[in-house]
């Protein structure tokens, strides 16, 4: 008999396993918590790299689907000084495709194609080990048993626990994100600033990116390094004062402290933040480096659940290549009995990528907003073709 799996979790990781199951004729369970597909904001877009997120999508047999969608374009990248002045301005060459864009609405979309996820089945526990196979527990009060959980949700995966004790720290880097709507035609002095792809701007101990998705749509990230005594304190750390009870619902509270936070840049690139329709805040959080565990049988984790790291555009597209190669593994298991150890040489693998890439993206942070903004510059020159 096949054995009964289950993925929990519906993003990129867990549906590029899924996927790949499916494609390989294996049943599997997709298991998420949010009541719909669509419940709340799939966020912005992926650069999905061809040796990575691109291999994934070949794997899952819908890589065709996704050059049509996707925007080679959005590779572009420029930055500014703080006042203004074009440092870099780097535009991809008309056949490249090493990194195009995607919408993550768009990317969950493909990838879901002919998948059936149970959605609103929130988990709170994963007990392996159990007599009939490896418990599972849901926020409902009903449980079901598989021989194989996969934790691919998240940041706060609440499968980790079943293997590991780690939990994320934060980065001492907080984001708060606002987006500009119909960008071209309601400002299109950002939507010549922002260009095809991407415009940032890097200060000290702080930065400004904005990114064009589809639709003529844009997300803006104000970046600053301070400390934060609680996830969920803004007002802690987005002014001098000490003033409690800032909501961040209350738009133009939050715009004036962030406008104040980046006072004396150039305004051009103020007008990202005066005109920002919403603002979330998104302290950043990370794994340890490396994160491993001992390995149990029956349950593994995949993309943040098992190496969260700072989102400097690796994340996504590790999560989706390990679920395509998870999954590869297992359908190439001759039998239940193989399973596990073909779970087992998987994590080996995996620890070992994921945890390079976590030392990258965690020195990459560590430049990106620091006291000096000339490393950010340095380490664009470092990755960007000459």
């Amino acid at each position: 008999m096949r054995p009964r799996i289950a993925v929990i979790g519906s993003g990129p990781a867990g549906l590029a396993c899924a996927r790949v199951l499916h494609r390989h004729g294996h049943p599997v369970t997709v298991l998420e918590r949010d009541p719909a597909r669509d419940a709340r904001p799939a966020g912005g877009t992926l650069d999905l790299h061809e040796g990575m997120g691109q291999l994934a999508l070949e794997k899952a047999g819908v890589l065709a689907e996704f050059q049509a969608l996707s925007r080679p374009e959005g590779q572009a990248m420029r930055i500014l000084d703080t006042d203004g002045t074009v440092l870099r301005d780097w535009q991809p060459r008309p056949d490249d495709r090493a990194n195009p864009e995607i919408d993550r609405g768009q990317l969950r979309d493909l990838l879901l194609g002919p998948l059936h996820v149970q959605w609103g089945r929130g988990v709170t526990e994963v007990v392996p080990e159990s007599r009939e196979g490896v418990l599972v527990r849901f926020a409902d009060g009903r449980q079901e048993t598989f021989d194989l959980v996969i934790g691919a949700d998240g940041a706060w995966s609440r499968v980790r626990p079943a293997v590991s004790s780690a939990t994320p720290q934060y980065t001492g880097v907080t984001l708060v994100e606002t987006s500009l709507d119909d960008v071209d035609t309601r400002h299109p002095d950002l939507a010549r600033l922002v260009g095809d792809g991407s415009v940032a701007v890097y200060g000290v101990n702080r930065a400004l990116v904005a990114q064009r998705n589809s639709g003529g749509h844009v997300k803006v990230y104000a970046q600053f390094r301070v400390d934060l005594d609680r996830h969920t304190d803004p007002d802690r750390h987005m002014g001098p004062d000490q003033r409690t009870g800032l909501d961040l619902p209350d738009v133009e509270a939050v715009r004036s402290r962030l406008l104040a936070l980046f006072d004396g840049w150039a305004a051009p690139v103020l007008d990202l933040l005066r005109h920002g329709t919403a603002f979330v805040h998104r302290p950043l959080y990370a794994l340890p480096v490396p994160h491993t565990w001992t390995h149990v049988p029956g349950v593994t984790l995949l993309g943040d659940a098992a190496h969260l790291m700072p989102p400097l555009g690796v994340g996504a597209n590790l999560a989706m290549l390990e679920g395509a190669e998870l999954a590869e593994s297992i359908a190439a298991a001759p039998g239940p009995g193989d399973l596990d150890e073909a779970v087992r040489a998987f994590e080996t693998q995996m620890w070992a990528r994921a945890g390079r890439w976590a030392s990258i993206t965690t020195a990459g942070l560590e430049r990106l907003v620091s006291p000096d903004p000339s490393e950010a510059l340095a380490l664009f020159d470092e990755v960007q073709p000459s």
